[in-house]
């Protein structure tokens, strides 16, 4: 018998999971996708928000602001890329400055520091910022993260902490069975004391298989533009624009990998499958973001993007026990700021919630910190040659771009979590993420999979189940 199940290895349901590990029980989570952090955790603008933005008194208030504080530990722990490079909320024009005055008082009540700062104050800070700014915020504890290393370090330390995870496995129906949850997925069923649904734009769907529901979840889609390794200082902070109803608004904003991200857009998409992106909108983007800095050099633009997040109709986090029973546990409508917040937001879980219906004993053998990567760009040339020297493979460059060698590669496939796609090998180790995006290191890459889990190259998928590359080998290749 599970103790408890959670639905979705997203940021949210990967740390519920690894704050559960730290406890003697049986914890498994399921994921329809064949990679942790593969929907909302992974498309999205990677921002630690201050909580300055959210309403006082609210859920998102509460866990944005203890979930900001929690960073720097988690992310020393998890092995994780993160930056408090401190955002700036922009007027450009003058009737402008009344709602950052607003946003001052509102940071207040929340108990977050900023500063109003001059025009002059702004430009110095933001030599490329627009010549129409008026004035603006600053929140000096806003930061950036890598948001695929959070997630799949977050579920690897909790494997490693005694976790089961099941990927690929789609929940289709779960019905109360006396003291316990039957969970039924496309393939298998599980029997758990405690359901946790933490399946973001899928969560009230989840939710209404147990109990008729009160509220809905909307995906609201954001497209992006990803820039190239540009040059530093194009800009310095994460820069916002005044938000408004449909969020915080376009942003531009540098990234923990040497890039610069601008986006996203904010729109209802019907389909919460749907992850396309088009002209008229990227356009739009681009027009707000050139109003805030007008030197933006799109034509360094290598990718565009898009994720939906779970938009709830209650305007709030959705964290609480179901009507019916305090045995299935809703961790719902996690929109931003729920990157920032999933940290408080699993312990918060966990300590008020999960306490309640079953017995929390610490593990005397729970370790919080994961094996540190071998990252290449962080080492002197010295220790580069030390360990090609000890392992040729890191000598092996197998995606010029990005600098990714063979054994950094390998390296990931040994772990808890490993890659089982060529996605998700990208983004562990940014593999065909540079100005190509896998034109030439994209065979290399399968060929490292297939090696790996001993299939031909034409099973190995981009994404996931059907997404195969490969069709057939043509002039007498080897598919292996």
């Amino acid at each position: 018998m599970i103790d408890v199940l959670i639905i979705g290895a997203g940021i949210t349901g990967s740390l519920i999971a690894r704050k559960l590990s730290s406890y003697n029980l049986n914890v498994h989570v399921l994921d329809k996708e064949n990679d942790v952090g593969n929907v909302t955790s992974m498309a999205n603008s990677a921002i630690v928000h201050s909580g300055y933005d959210p309403v006082p008194g609210t859920k998102k208030a509460k866990f944005n602001v203890l979930g900001n504080s929690m960073y720097p530990k988690l992310c020393e722990e998890l092995d994780v890329h993160f930056k408090m490079i401190g955002s700036l909320t922009v007027a450009l024009y003058e009737e402008q400055l009344k709602l950052l005055e607003n946003l001052a008082e509102r940071s207040k009540e929340n108990g977050v520091k900023v500063k109003l700062l001059s025009a002059d104050e702004v430009r110095k800070l933001e030599p490329n910022i627009s010549s129409e700014v008026k004035g603006a915020l600053l929140a000096p504890t806003a930061g950036i993260v890598n948001p695929f290393t959070l997630t799949v370090h977050a579920m690897e330390n909790a494997v490693d902490n005694g976790v089961c995870l099941h990927l690929n496995e789609e929940v289709i129906k779960i019905v109360k069975n006396g003291n316990f949850y039957n969970v039924v997925t496309k393939s298998n069923s599980y029997q758990a004391k405690v359901v946790i649904n933490a399946a973001g734009v899928h969560s009230d769907q989840i939710h209404a298989m147990v109990e008729p529901i009160d509220y809905q979840i909307t995906a609201r889609k954001g497209e992006y533009f990803v820039l190239d390794h540009y040059k530093e200082g194009l800009v310095n902070h994460v820069i916002f624009p005044l938000p408004s109803e449909k969020g915080k608004g376009i942003l531009v904003s540098p990234t923990t990998s040497g890039n610069y991200i601008v986006g996203p857009s904010s729109e209802i998409n019907d389909d919460r499958e749907d992850v396309s992106t088009d002209k008229l909108t990227l356009d739009e983007v681009k027009r707000q973001a050139l109003d805030m800095v007008p030197s933006i050099p799109f034509n360094q633009a290598i990718r565009t993007f898009s994720g939906n997040r779970p938009t709830p109709s209650t305007h709030d986090f959705i964290i609480d026990f179901a009507k019916c029973d305090k045995h299935f546990i809703n961790v719902s409508g996690i929109e931003s700021p729920g990157l920032v917040s999933s940290p408080a937001i699993a312990e918060y879980v966990v300590n008020e919630l999960v306490s309640q219906v079953l017995t929390l004993t610490k593990k005397e053998s729970f370790n919080p910190y994961v094996r540190k990567r071998i990252d290449l760009a962080k080492l002197s040339y010295k220790e580069r040659n030390e360990l090609i020297k000890k392992d040729p493979n890191f000598g092996y460059v197998v995606c010029n771009c990005e600098k990714v060698t063979l054994g950094e590669i390998l390296d990931e496939l040994s772990r808890s979590v490993p890659p089982r796609s060529v996605k998700a090998l990208k983004k562990r180790t940014r593999a065909g993420f540079g100005k190509c995006q896998g034109g030439f290191c994209q065979p290399l890459v399968i060929k490292a999979l297939a090696k790996h889990f001993d299939i031909p190259c034409s099973e190995v998928p981009l994404d996931g189940p059907g997404s195969e590359i490969c069709k057939f080998v043509t002039k007498g290749g080897n598919d292996k």
